[in-house]
């Protein structure tokens, strides 16, 4: 559930990099809120809460797969191949298992290994 939390606390960091852990947890509780609300909306007849909290979390969601992009070591316009039919969402799904850069890149240190230790 921390990583749930940490996602939506950083809803617009756009920069930076989120591990592996970090996405697929906040997918997985994503993924579960979306159902118990849709199991919701069918008993109280109406469609409402499912499509609310997909609004709510579209722009976390976008912000953490920028993230994820960023630690393999690619750009967030990558996330622009989802508009590309099936093909471009294999590719992401892809992406999205693959490992982190073992090292700093561009977008910041490995958030495995945490920040390099500064020198005195």
């Amino acid at each position: 559930m921390q990583w749930y939390l940490k996602v939506l606390q950083n809803y617009v960091g756009f920069s930076g990099r989120a591990r592996r852990t970090e996405f697929w947890m906040f997918i997985l509780f994503n993924f579960l809120a979306i159902v118990v609300l849709r199991i919701l909306d069918s008993i109280l007849g109406i469609a409402l809460l499912g499509a609310l909290y997909s609004l709510a979390v579209l722009l976390p969601t976008i912000a953490l797969w920028v993230r994820r992009l960023h630690d393999t070591g690619k750009s967030g316009l990558w996330l622009l191949l989802a508009l590309i039919p099936a093909v471009g969402v294999i590719v992401l799904l892809i992406f999205a298992c693959l490992d982190s850069d073992p090292a700093a890149n561009q977008y910041g240190p490995n958030p495995k290994t945490g920040p390099l230790p500064v020198s005195a």
